[in-house]
This record gives C-alpha cells, structure tokens and sequence, in this order.
C-alpha cells in the first residue's frame, strides 16, 4: 500500500474547481474500477491531493501514478481550453522543454505503508485534512474525501 501526494504547480488551487475535481474522481473510478488499483482512501483539497492505494497485480510493473497525474492534467488542460478560460491557463505554462503546460508540481510525495498502524494514521491524517484546513467542520462533511464511507458507509 502506497501513501500518494500530488501537489498543483506552485499551491495553485487548480483542484478548487468542481469540474476538475470530478477529472479526479472520475480517473480513480477508472483505475478502480479497471481493477488497476485498490483504492483504501483518498482527499481533494484545492491544491493537492492525497491517495492511499496499491496497484493490482497485473499493473505492479506499470507508472500507474505517471498515467494518472498526466491523464487528469490533459483532461484540465480541455476543461480550460474548452471554458475559455486561456488566463487561468497561462499560471501553468512550462518552462520545460518538453511540454507546454505543467499542472502538477514534479517529484509528487509517495511512501509505502508496511503496517497496519502506519496505514490508518494515514488515513486519519486523509481525512483530517479538510477539518485542519478549515473548509469543513466534521471529516464526513466533506464531499471529496473517503471519510464518509469509513464513519458513515456512505459512497458519496
């Protein structure tokens, strides 16, 4: 089991949008889903995220989180195109080479989890984001976070 952040280039609230959060949640639905991945829990804040998953056998060998972080990054680089929204869109142009925008700070954060206790103090931590950040009084109050369906098994 793996410990996953991803933060957006330079803090940037780019993951404030609904329509980009729903990019998220629809790419871990896939992976789930496509049993590429188990997913144990997970947080949207505006401007990283936080993943607590494993890959499936068949997908051990595969950068499952390169595939994810460029998928989500082309599908928000449409939405902004697509929206006209060409100002918000100049904050992530590249000074790489090869690429024209960068959405994603490089080197995202990963650490496995060897223990049980390890695991649910991450998940704690997961779920504790949003209260600490103070967009939400209760964990399960927030809607882009797992902790509901842990409290409350409730999906969404």
């Amino acid at each position: 089991m793996e410990f996953f952040t991803a933060t957006c280039l330079n803090w940037q609230n780019l993951l404030g949008m609904d329509k980009h959060r729903q990019i998220v949640m629809e790419s871990l639905r896939f992976l789930a889903s496509e049993n590429r991945i188990w997913l144990y829990g997970f947080v949207l804040m505006p401007n990283h995220l936080h993943l607590l998953w494993r890959k499936q056998d068949a997908w051990v060998n595969k950068n499952i989180q390169q595939m994810f972080l460029k998928y989500t990054a082309q599908q928000m680089k449409f939405n902004l195109v697509d929206s006209g929204n060409e100002k918000a869109l100049e904050k992530y142009v590249s000074t790489q080479q090869d690429r024209a925008y960068h959405f994603w700070e490089r080197r995202p954060y990963k650490a496995t989890m060897y223990n049980r206790k390890t695991a649910e103090q991450k998940l704690d931590y997961i779920h504790l984001n949003p209260v600490k950040a103070g967009l939400c009084e209760c964990a399960t109050d927030y809607k882009y976070s797992s902790a509901k369906y842990y409290e409350l098994n409730e999906d969404e």
